[in-house]
């Protein structure tokens, strides 16, 4: 009776699914492509920079505290990816991931049509391959604190954790 309970446990700790790593994952802050008429005439506001590190980093808190994703420190290529448009780089960002030893990396971008109108996308690439994993974005209004918020606590929660991508919670 003892082997035969000795071999099932084996047997079901053999197929048993292996407990994977979260994958080491690089989120680099985000970026905005202003195509509004306020932007062209007043440039660069320091409200909306401010905006983007908050976003940036209520997406790697939130991924962090959600065990799902192991978060590196990008500090040793910060600088670089700072001086890169990550959206049009042709897969620097990739390149910087790689270097960090990375499995993901994620980037955003919001962009502001008006002061009424935007939208955030957050992409997910495969630091190994450089394939587009998965794309998700929110078209939201009013240029806030409170909206740019929901819109990334939206993404994250609906999209990035959701456990059956495409149905929401």
């Amino acid at each position: 009776m003892k082997a035969l309970f000795a071999i099932v446990t084996l047997v079901l700790l053999i197929s048993a699914p292996a407990r994977a790593e979260p994958p080491k994952t690089a989120i680099f802050d985000f970026e905005l492509l202003d195509t509004s008429l306020e932007g062209e005439m007043r440039g660069p506001q320091a409200d909306e920079h401010d905006r983007l590190i908050r976003i940036s980093d209520l997406v790697r808190r939130q991924l962090a505290e959600s065990g799902k994703f192991q978060l590196l420190d990008i500090a040793p290529v910060k600088a670089a990816a700072e001086g890169a448009n990550l959206q049009a780089c042709g897969g620097c960002d990739v390149q910087f991931a790689q270097r960090i030893g990375a499995d993901l990396v994620i980037t955003g971008v919001m962009r502001k049509v008006s002061t009424l109108i935007l939208n955030l996308t957050i992409f997910v690439r495969d630091a190994h391959s450089g394939q587009l994993i998965t794309a998700m974005n929110a078209d939201f209004r009013g240029n806030t604190d409170e909206s740019w918020t929901r819109a990334t606590s939206y993404l994250v929660r609906n999209r990035l954790l959701a456990p059956n991508y495409g149905k929401p919670q």
